[in-house]
């Protein structure tokens, strides 16, 4: 499987972890840890591949990189 980006953070209006994959729009996760919320972000984001693999969807190539790999890349 092709790996995504995933940002892991705290948020203190939703007093919890999110997790969320920037290039699946809407693929967001929360949970009490932060290892609650990416274990709930894969499974969401692989709920979503396969809703789109059944819809005969393309699946997004990674794309998404934080800007400080792209300031490292120059």
């Amino acid at each position: 499987m092709t790996d995504y980006h995933i940002n892991v953070f705290y948020s203190d209006e939703d007093q919890s972890y999110i997790a969320d994959i920037p290039d699946f729009e809407m693929c967001s996760a929360h949970g009490e840890t932060p290892e609650e919320a990416l274990r709930e972000v894969l499974i969401a984001r692989d709920a979503i591949i396969e809703s789109m693999k059944e819809r005969r969807q393309p699946i997004p190539e990674p794309r998404y990189r934080p800007a400080i790999y792209e300031a490292t890349r120059r």
